[in-house]
């Protein structure tokens, strides 16, 4: 199984943020989710737990996962290990 570290968290969140850009419907649907419009997102993305946000919106619909994996060759277990490492995406943090 491949490790992740914090920094492969952090590139992992903003190439999974710059995939879901380039596909209309997808983007659609995770600003519909978030609240925010897509003049928003650079603000956004320098907020704790903003990435954390990205990569939840991807375990949350294993399709969209899957997708992303196939065409990246990302292994998806990484999403859950990026998660845990990235602020705002540690559930046994409280």
């Amino acid at each position: 199984m491949q490790k992740i570290d914090l920094d492969g968290a952090h590139d992992l969140a903003i190439n999974s943020l710059v995939f879901m850009s380039q596909d209309s419907e997808l983007f659609s649907r995770f600003l519909a989710l978030t609240g925010i419009t897509a003049d928003q997102i650079r603000t956004a993305a320098q907020e704790p737990g903003f990435l954390a946000g990205v990569l939840q919106f991807y375990l949350a619909h294993e399709p969209t996962l899957m997708r992303y994996c196939t065409e990246t060759g990302t292994d998806p277990a990484l999403f859950q290990q990026a998660l845990r490492l990235l602020p705002g995406g540690r559930q046994d943090a409280y």
